[in-house]
């Protein structure tokens, strides 16, 4: 299983360990970048990824999912939020505009060399607003560790569990009309495992 830097997506995993674990198990889980999500389902690697489409994006994805014989399931569509530090000065706003985000560093997952705002884990980047301070990350512990150290912020779809990422992190609307839709993409004609089928259901579960 593949997938985008999501709690939920984590924990729908986690569901799945206890329910097929037993004494033995070999499941494999990486959160990894768009273009490798795509990639390890048409490679057969994956049997199943977690990503998204938004407005900037949605051309670009649905073709390359079309090229590998890939098919997009979406779960829910959200308005944009900003994920920051509860002790940020912008968390006891409930609503937050880019202008209000200038001061801050925004954090942003590396894609590699598919380094292009087509295959952004976020929806929005920098080039889309005047935004002088940008950080690039690998993994999600540095990314929320600078949301908490450095007052910074990244661009998600809002949903967050506190089980796996504590209380320290919150969500605050942002004010923009930009959406993004969060689906699964799986093989086109192959029939998924009782794994995966459990895992949809877990996703279709934590989405709720």
């Amino acid at each position: 299983m593949s997938c985008q830097h999501y709690s939920f997506a984590v924990n729908a995993f986690v569901d799945v360990i206890r329910k097929f674990g037993g004494p033995s198990y070999d499941f494999t889980l990486r959160e990894t970048q768009t273009n490798e999500i795509i990639d390890d389902i048409a490679k057969l690697k994956s049997e199943i990824g977690v990503l998204y489409l938004s407005d900037k994006n949605e051309k670009v994805i649905k073709k390359l999912i079309q090229k590998n014989n890939l098919v997009f399931e979406p779960l829910f569509a959200t308005p944009l939020h900003v994920f920051m530090s509860s002790r940020n000065p912008l968390a006891r706003k409930e609503k937050i505009t880019l202008e209000d985000l200038k001061p801050y560093p925004y954090l942003t997952y590396e894609q590699g060399d598919f380094n292009s705002f087509y295959f952004a884990e976020e929806p929005l980047t920098a080039i889309d607003f005047d935004c002088p301070r940008n950080i690039k990350v690998r993994d999600r512990a540095t990314l929320f560790n600078l949301l908490i150290g450095l007052d910074g912020y990244t661009i998600c779809s809002g949903v967050i569990s506190h089980k796996l990422n504590g209380r320290n992190i919150i969500a605050r609307h942002l004010d923009v009309h930009d959406k993004m839709t969060i689906g699964y993409v799986m093989r086109k004609g192959v029939t998924p495992s009782r794994y995966a089928k459990a895992y949809i259901a877990a996703l279709m579960r934590h989405c709720r």
